[in-house]
């Protein structure tokens, strides 16, 4: 597997697109009762290629990756040859920006000493898909972008 196999939950919500997916490959609902009764290791296989197909398809369409952890923000953009980062590092250490209050604090106190600003940009590896399934993996969102686009202005100037 390139990616990771989808949960059973994004299954269910693929459930059209899985039927299709078979359909393409001449697999009838009998059939693939069949194959998982009797051949459960190329049912896997389905289940598999299936899953990376989905994530190809998703994460080509991703542009935007925010990953917001209590004392940072790191938000990314995908452009077509490499990936910009603007990170932002909150000093106060009892501060939480996922929190309510500590995101409130943060919007407050953005110029203020105790946020830095970085950014930086990387060309993709080999495979750029890949490279935007690690952050995912490692507990990025995709987004629309509103945050990135915000501070970008914000830096910028």
């Amino acid at each position: 597997m390139k990616y990771s196999r989808l949960t059973k939950e994004q299954f269910e919500e693929l459930h059209q697109e899985f039927i299709n997916f078979l359909a393409t490959q001449s697999i009838t609902a009998e059939e693939w009762s069949d194959i998982k009764t009797n051949k459960p290791e190329v049912a896997e296989q389905e289940l598999d290629v299936f899953s990376d197909l989905i994530w190809e398809g998703v994460l080509s369409k991703v542009e935007y990756l925010e990953h917001i952890s209590p004392q940072q923000m790191h938000l990314f953009h995908c452009t077509e040859k490499q990936m910009r980062l603007i990170a932002l590092k909150i000093k106060a250490s009892d501060i939480d920006i996922t929190t309510t209050e500590g995101y409130d604090w943060f919007r407050n106190n953005l110029l203020s000493d105790d946020v830095e600003f970085f950014t930086a940009a990387k060309d993709y590896s080999d495979s750029k898909n890949q490279d935007k399934f690690k952050l995912i993996q490692e507990g990025a969102s995709i987004t629309k972008g509103e945050l990135y686009q915000y501070f970008e202005n914000l830096v910028s100037k």
